[in-house]
């Protein structure tokens, strides 16, 4: 059981959006403050980018005490303002402090949470496919033309389990992880390279 904190607490999240959806991110983080101000306890809010172009974004927001602060925390304005983001931002961690040193000085009472950081999203199955095929289709031709020359008299079945012995483990160990690192973007949905 937590007991409350007298005296003002400031919460700082760290939080991480694609870099693309700077406005939408910048948007959500001014309404969720707007809701914010409108809550007893609110003495204000604030947030920075990590740098030019990251998609790491800090955020800090201040109430009179833990009991206001609680009041905003649980409150479904708050719910569906959290909810509202579901998707493009991603929570990585939240860290209270409490007195005037939320600001500047070491924490008398410090709490920090981490969030462990969701697995991306697989890549929609026809990618997959693509990905494997382009991958394959050039080792299979190649083995093929490679064992129709120097093992044209071994029987079909010999040749299919000598192509997949060589293939399989070259598919899995260099061809496929280098063509999805190369197509890592396409994948993922993500701007070309050269496009950034």
């Amino acid at each position: 059981m937590t007991t409350m904190q007298a005296g003002p607490v400031t919460v700082a999240v760290s939080r991480r959006a694609d870099p693309a959806r700077t406005g939408e991110m910048v948007a959500w983080m001014r309404a969720g403050t707007a809701l914010a101000e409108s809550f007893p306890g609110f003495l204000g809010a604030g947030f920075v980018r990590s740098a030019p172009g990251s998609g790491e974004w800090h955020v800090m927001y201040r109430f009179a005490d833990a009991e206001t602060l609680h009041g905003w925390e649980d409150s479904p304005q708050r719910h569906w303002w959290l909810s509202s983001a579901q998707g493009i931002v991603e929570h990585t961690r939240v860290e209270r402090r409490t007195g005037i040193e939320g600001w500047f000085d070491p924490p008398v009472d410090h709490v920090v949470e981490t969030f462990e950081p969701a697995a991306p999203a697989a890549p929609p199955r026809w990618k997959q496919a693509v990905t494997i095929w382009l991958a394959f289709f050039p080792l299979s031709l190649t083995a093929t033309l490679l064992t129709a020359r120097f093992a044209a008299g071994v029987p079909l079945a010999g040749r299919t389990l000598l192509m997949t012995l060589v293939l399989t483990p070259l598919m899995t160990y260099l061809v496929l992880p280098r063509i999805t690192r190369a197509l890592h973007w396409w994948l993922h949905g993500q701007p070309a390279p050269w496009r950034r």
